[in-house]
């Protein structure tokens, strides 16, 4: 999904027909705009579901290639940060709430690590040193805009060619090169190795000690997408380790199930509240091959990828599956209208959250289908109809920046008016922080200043919202869960300070004003509004 799809990727997986239905399509229908209740049952509320109060909005910063950020390597450190704390400001202008950022792009990191050298995508050499820490910048800025922070591994990926002698000398691969694989002019990391699990494992935890990252994120690529003609060559490894497995097939999925379950394990033990998530290939397996499977013709990832998706979701061992979703609406191999219920069902009754990757790269770029400005939107409004899709993330910034087909404008405008909270993953703990206190609200020459204190006792806030509403009147529970009176987010990160401000710079200063101010947690559970203050 980092597309290492894109460019000389691109046109040999497209040639080779295991990906058809990712790259042609047909004209999509309309889909309904019905106004579902979604939350009515969770709140008692009736809250229309085109404005949810909570959603996941998430997009796709991908950094191998230089696909999004930094936009080409070797510049300097303060072209760097600007560069990217304007992918920060643009997402927040959009309303999104989650940016999912390639930290290890292949074994290179984007911060100092032990088990990986410095990435060539950001200075044009591995293993040289940037001169400042990326994932601490990045993640600075994504949180003081209150935006979630996923960290984004692909776990066996070694490079994008086939030179060993062109990795970093600190490269695991070269200190281990009996652990490499190369196939279709890559190098890969042996999936069936035990050493090579214990890296992988090792290098995500390292980042979950040392960032306080909200999630960690793996993409599709687990055993590569199968090259017409080329065998992966693991014959020797399955020998050494698969002895007690009947056939190669189930040997690589149970590789890939320890490396899924062993992650979950070690990253609630080492950070409860992280979250753990992966977006796999859209198709889990096929009617014809399994009848369980979609109504759908296209590449496997139970099959061809030997990523057993549904063995995670019923283990719990996710906390949300993102399948990459990158077909149109009628598209007769894999269609989005045949795919989202699918995987609606195969979540339900699951800990699991199912969250949508679009395909935003696909927008005005592909067939007829996705040269209707309603694609997009279609897709969206479609999926108000499972209560099971708690949202999507995009791939990637650089196609949502580029404004393909007004898309961009329709999320700002339209289809992401008003904020939305990352829905609360209950399983994982946490709670609501005590209602905070407001002090008053006064005129002043720049607006409205609002000024609140934290409760004296319980946990910390790790963030405040601000509601503000016209009039004098005091308010409902369920006006509470209208997202268009949600009018800040103020970030603290659990620093307790004495008084709290925010001024509301567009107050009019001919109305009355209600304001509340409620406290939440890391995990994003809301506290009760605390009195209001009228002015």
């Amino acid at each position: 999904m980092d597309k290492a799809l894109t460019r000389r990727n691109f046109l040999r997986l497209a040639g080779s027909g295991l990906t058809g239905a990712a790259i042609y399509g047909v004209a999509a229908p309309g889909a309904s705009m019905q106004e579902t209740r979604n939350e009515s049952k969770r709140t008692g509320c009736s809250v229309p579901a085109a404005t949810p109060k909570r959603q996941f909005r998430g997009v796709w910063i991908a950094t191998v290639e230089n696909i999004d950020w930094p936009s080409q390597p070797g510049l300097s450190v303060d072209e760097q940060k600007r560069e990217f704390v304007r992918l920060m400001d643009v997402a927040a202008s959009l309303n999104l709430n989650a940016v999912v950022v390639q930290v290890r792009p292949a074994a290179d990191a984007f911060y100092p690590s032990r088990y990986a050298p410095w990435s060539e995508y950001l200075t044009g050499r591995q293993g040289k040193d940037p001169g400042y820490d990326p994932l601490a910048f990045m993640l600075r800025e994504a949180h003081k805009r209150n935006l979630e922070f996923h960290a984004w591994f692909n776990p066996y990926r070694i490079s994008l060619h086939d030179n060993m002698n062109a990795l970093a000398p600190d490269s695991p691969a070269r200190k281990h090169p009996d652990w490499v694989v190369k196939y279709g002019g890559a190098l890969y990391f042996d999936p069936g190795i035990p050493g090579v699990r214990r890296l992988i494992e090792e290098s995500v935890l390292e980042v979950i000690r040392k960032y306080n990252v909200d999630a960690v994120h793996f993409d599709d690529y687990f055993y590569p997408y199968p090259i017409s003609g080329e065998s992966f060559p693991d014959d020797g490894t399955y020998r050494k380790y698969g002895g007690s497995f009947h056939n190669k097939a189930d040997w690589r999925r149970h590789n890939v199930n320890q490396l899924i379950r062993e992650m979950s394990h070690e990253i609630k033990r080492a950070r409860p509240y992280a979250k753990f998530g992966v977006s796999p290939f859209g198709i889990w397996r096929n009617k014809s091959t399994d009848p369980t499977g979609s109504d759908t013709n296209g590449l496997e990832c139970y099959d061809d990828l030997y990523a057993d998706t549904r063995t995670w979701i019923r283990n719990n061992w996710l906390d949300y599956i993102a399948p990459q979703i990158y077909w149109n609406i009628g598209y007769k191999p894999a269609a989005y209208n045949v795919l989202v219920p699918w995987w609606s069902h195969e979540v339900r009754g699951s800990n699991v959250h199912l969250y949508i990757g679009q395909a935003a790269y696909k927008i005005g770029n592909d067939n007829a289908a996705w040269n209707d400005p309603d694609e997009m939107p279609s897709h969206l409004r479609f999926n108000r109809r499972y209560p099971e899709v708690k949202g999507d993330i995009y791939f990637s910034m650089t196609s949502i920046m580029s404004n393909p087909l007004g898309f961009r404008d329709r999320l700002k405008n339209r289809l992401y008016r008003y904020v939305a909270l990352v829905p609360v993953m209950r399983w994982l703990g946490g709670g609501a922080p005590r209602k905070p206190g407001i002090q008053g609200a006064k005129r002043t020459s720049q607006g409205v200043r609002l000024e609140w204190q934290a409760a004296k006792s319980g946990k910390a806030p790790i963030y405040y919202l601000i509601y503000r509403f016209d009039g004098r009147r005091s308010r409902a529970a369920c006006d509470f869960e209208d997202p268009k009176h949600i009018l800040a987010a103020v970030r603290t990160d659990g620093k307790r300070e004495n008084t709290q401000s925010f001024t509301d710079k567009s107050a009019d200063s001919g109305h009355s004003y209600t304001y509340y101010v409620t406290a939440l947690d890391r995990l994003h559970h809301e506290s009760r509004p605390s009195n209001k203050s009228t002015v």
